[in-house]
């Protein structure tokens, strides 16, 4: 380990016309070494969420044992992290009655009951993630990061006299304010390292061709001359992470803006397929962990009611009308093909998690990401058994399938995944306890 003197901080960042960049935990963060026993530096704690719309194949998706030693078809994908890996059967959301894709997304995160209104006097509840960034988000620049997949969101009323905003929003910051997700790479982006702005400015900002790290690249020399020899090689995978993910934008800006399709309402920079774009959308949020610039994020890979097909997956027809197949085998049998595809997305992430360093561990350590929805059987729009596992924590015991005997409130998890995060509260929405097998550590 390369130790001076004078540390450098754990917030430091690059500097250049228009653009700030933050860099990983590096060795040259860590105090001296005569101070390093006293105050060492601890790893950031960082919380995800992502939402998989309209339930699951139940069937499909539940593990047949106590531990996940066999994982079911769904979740076979996960088979490389699942010594961090939790499923959690049974689980309910009261609150998302009388049943609705509405209120199965709104519920997911806030447990709280929606309002009946096509209007705009909706009124929900502060979610978990918003509690989080309310505790530990004023630490980094962006207290939290709403990421989705869909980029235009439906307005007015969409699900039996709900309003559209329960539907494009998972997070709320409070009862009556929902936050906007930002579905386009090139804008999450942006948000992450550039200035932002107004949108003509983002817009404009599209046109320029310089790189960010171009604009960096002189804070970048400076910086690389003052540290050792394996911090260098960090700065550099970290800084070469960056501009491949800057790659595959432009690639993705330039196919849109080389495509003769008349499809004027698609924004520039997003993938034609789903698979790419949601790889895109996972990568950046491991930059924006790695840099430390917000540590806590949602992620919705579909709206509810979904047209959405998955030809990757061998589905060509449509997501929402899969789902209400009053049983037909064979349509349940692409409704698990579409879940599959999902997890092994999300498979994906967290093994790129793990193979990234973070201090004494690894991103993935250092996290704890909950994906599920707010619903199971969407046939009969059900918010009890939910489709629920968690992923991450260090020293946490995994393989393991935790299946409650009655229907269990989802806020006793989120009232458990706040509290590993260091937020200290006595319930949160219609909780009755926690799920002790999270909290107890793992001996050493």
């Amino acid at each position: 380990m390369f130790i001076t003197k004078k540390a450098l901080p754990r917030r430091a960042l690059l500097r250049g016309a228009g653009a700030t960049l933050a860099l990983p935990l590096l060795d040259a963060m860590m105090p001296s070494m005569t101070a390093l026993a006293a105050s060492p530096l601890k790893p950031v704690k960082r919380l995800g969420y992502v939402y998989m719309p309209m339930g699951a194949h139940m069937p499909q998706w539940t593990p047949p044992g106590k531990d996940l030693t066999q994982l079911s078809p769904t979740l076979q994908s996960l088979a490389p992290v699942i010594d961090q890996l939790t499923v959690i059967g049974n689980l309910e959301l009261k609150n998302a009655y009388p049943g609705t894709h509405a209120t199965s997304n709104a519920a997911f995160l806030s447990a709280a009951t929606s309002k009946w209104t096509e209007s705009t006097d909706y009124y929900l509840g502060t979610t978990a993630d918003q509690v989080a960034a309310q505790n530990i988000g004023q630490a980094t620049r962006l207290p939290s990061l709403e990421l989705a997949m869909d980029l235009l969101h439906t307005v007015g009323q969409c699900d039996n006299g709900y309003a559209c905003v329960y539907q494009n929003n998972l997070s709320w910051s409070s009862p009556t304010t929902p936050l906007p997700a930002e579905a386009h790479p090139r804008m999450a982006f942006e948000r992450l390292f550039g200035d932002g702005g107004s949108a003509q400015e983002r817009r404009a900002e599209l046109k320029k061709e310089a790189s960010l790290l171009d604009w960096v690249r002189e804070d970048i020399a400076r910086l690389q001359n003052k540290l050792g020899a394996a911090d260098r090689s960090r700065v550099k995978e970290y800084l070469d992470t960056v501009r491949e993910v800057e790659r595959r934008i432009q690639k993705a800006e330039a196919q849109s803006a080389e495509s003769r399709l008349p499809d004027l309402d698609r924004p520039v920079g997003v993938p034609a397929a789903y698979g790419d774009h949601a790889r895109l959308m996972f990568d950046l949020q491991i930059l924006a962990f790695q840099g430390d610039v917000t540590r806590v994020i949602t992620f919705q890979l579909a709206r509810e009611t979904s047209t959405r097909t998955y030809p990757e997956a061998g589905v060509t027809e449509a997501h929402h009308p899969l789902t209400h197949n009053a049983g037909d085998p064979e349509k349940l049998a692409k409704v698990a093909k579409i879940n599959a595809y999902h997890v092994s997305l999300f498979a994906e992430f967290l093994k790129k998690l793990k193979a990234t360093p973070d201090g004494d561990g690894n991103l993935l350590d250092h996290s704890v990401y909950l994906y599920g929805s707010g619903m199971s059987n969407a046939d009969i729009h059900d918010h009890v058994n939910l489709p629920i596992l968690v992923a991450g924590g260090e020293r946490v015991k995994g393989g393991r399938h935790i299946r409650y005997s009655q229907p269990t409130p989802l806020a006793n998890l989120h009232l458990t995944l706040l509290e590993k995060a260091g937020v200290k509260i006595d319930s949160f929405a219609d909780s009755k306890g926690k799920v002790k097998e999270l909290l107890e550590p793992l001996a050493l």
